[in-house]
């Protein structure tokens, strides 16, 4: 049924009541079909029309996030609104969709008709209530509403362009480094970045959290004693229901060379919703346990993002964030140190800035190497030391991550080290050595 009609009391009672065993349950199923998706409704009203800025802090109230349900989901209850599952099942992931909510360029109408074969088109209603109101220039757009520039391969790019298939033991498993692997759980996200490396594989359902794979790898982990960390990927490992990725952690935590597991996650940024107490209760279990999560811009950073940035951190469970930089999204100081800034204050240390992976289609989103090394600089010195990330290219071919940095080390003279700081001054070090 529509959800903008209208229920009976009764009905929409037992809506409620099923909504409040669904959030409590830790149910054993895959992440909802998109088949699942409710149709939006647009009203005769005008669309949304704000702006939000980069803020220093979050905003007191999510006032265009209500609006926007108000709008396009006004049969919805708060607690369905708030419920991760409902969100995951209402997804926009349709051209139909998204033109009921967005005012679409012909670019993105025409890349959103021939998806059929490349990364799907997903994004999550309470993301999606980000975009209203900005056009097409709009950052957050970008990150999620696909383009026809994506259907060109420029020189250099791959769809495996890490090599990750060539270091893979086993079905979902990575062992690129001696001491840890990347375990792709499944490949599923709540909402699909337009950037993501592994475009060839999320997305697709042809990696399902199935017991007989993981058991494969999970056999793979115990029976290499020098794997000590274990990073879990895919997909969004947090779009599993808490059940199962309770049984994964607890497997790992059964292997007695794995020291620490890492989680990595766009949840909080796209579907904080997801982020429950009862899921922070269940993590805390299977100490010690990192979470690497994914901001690409301050505007991601809102209240909902930074609660559940809170029920995270409060849980002991160290906070980094990996950035990805993005041509026309955060590539310039003044984006990147506001949203570095936000992260602090969300208990998220700034881990990497990575240069955009050259995937198939990516040539619009990727920057020079010297723009990152620009960035670099303007945080360098002008902010907390916390607030700068190592800046990284993730090498081609399977090279793993290559740290760069601007020049500072200027040379040598009379036994002292030259040295350049953060203001263009040089300086003497006696090199004693």
């Amino acid at each position: 049924m529509p959800i903008h009609q209208r229920r009976p009391a009764k009905a929409r009672a037992d809506v409620k009541s099923s909504c409040a065993n669904t959030v409590a349950a830790e149910v054993e199923e895959e992440p909802p079909s998109q088949q699942a998706a409710t149709p939006i409704s647009l009203p005769a009203e005008k669309k949304i029309k704000h702006k939000l800025s980069i803020q220093p802090s979050p905003p007191d109230t999510p006032t265009p996030r209500r609006r926007f349900k108000q709008l396009y989901y006004p049969a919805v209850t708060e607690r369905q609104w708030n419920d991760w599952r409902w969100q995951i099942a209402n997804r926009v992931h349709t051209l139909a969709q998204l033109e009921k909510v967005l005012d679409l360029t012909d670019r993105e109408r025409h890349a959103a008709m021939g998806l059929q074969t490349k990364l799907p088109l997903a994004i999550t209603p309470y993301f999606m209530s980000l975009l209203v109101g900005h056009g097409s220039d709009y950052a957050l757009r970008k990150t999620v509403v696909p383009v026809v520039d994506e259907f060109v391969k420029s020189v250099g790019e791959d769809d495996d362009p890490l090599g990750e298939d060539t270091q893979s033991p086993v079905p979902g498993l990575v062992h690129r480094y001696p001491d840890r692997v990347l375990f792709l759980t499944l490949d599923f996200c709540s909402t699909y970045c337009r950037y993501c490396t592994r475009s060839r594989v999320v997305g697709h359902g042809r990696l399902f959290f199935n017991r007989r794979r993981l058991e494969n790898a999970l056999d793979y982990i115990r029976r290499t004693p020098t794997i000590r960390d274990v990073l879990l990927s895919g997909g969004d490992p947090l779009t599993l229901g808490d059940a199962r990725l309770d049984w994964l952690l607890t497997q790992l935590r059964q292997i007695k060379h794995v020291e620490i597991i890492r989680i990595g996650t766009k949840i909080p940024a796209v579907l904080p919703q997801r982020v429950t107490p009862q899921l922070v209760k269940m993590l805390r279990r299977h100490h010690p346990l990192w979470m690497s999560l994914h901001f690409t811009h301050p505007d991601e950073c809102t209240t909902e993002s930074y609660r559940a940035c809170q029920r995270l951190a409060d849980a002991g469970i160290p906070l980094g964030s990996q950035t990805v930089l993005l041509k026309g999204v955060n590539d310039s100081v003044e984006i990147m140190s506001a949203l570095m800034h936000h992260l602090l204050q969300m208990r998220v240390r700034p881990y990497y800035l990575y240069q955009c992976d050259p995937i198939s289609g990516s040539a619009h989103f990727r920057t020079p190497v010297e723009k990152g090394l620009e960035i670099i600089r303007g945080l360098r010195g002008h902010t907390s030391g916390y607030a700068v990330p190592t800046y990284v290219i993730d090498a081609p071919g399977g090279g793993g991550k290559v740290p760069l940095m601007p020049e500072y080390v200027m040379g040598r003279e009379d036994g002292h080290v030259v040295l350049k700081n953060y203001e263009g001054n040089l300086y003497k070090y006696p090199d004693c050595c």
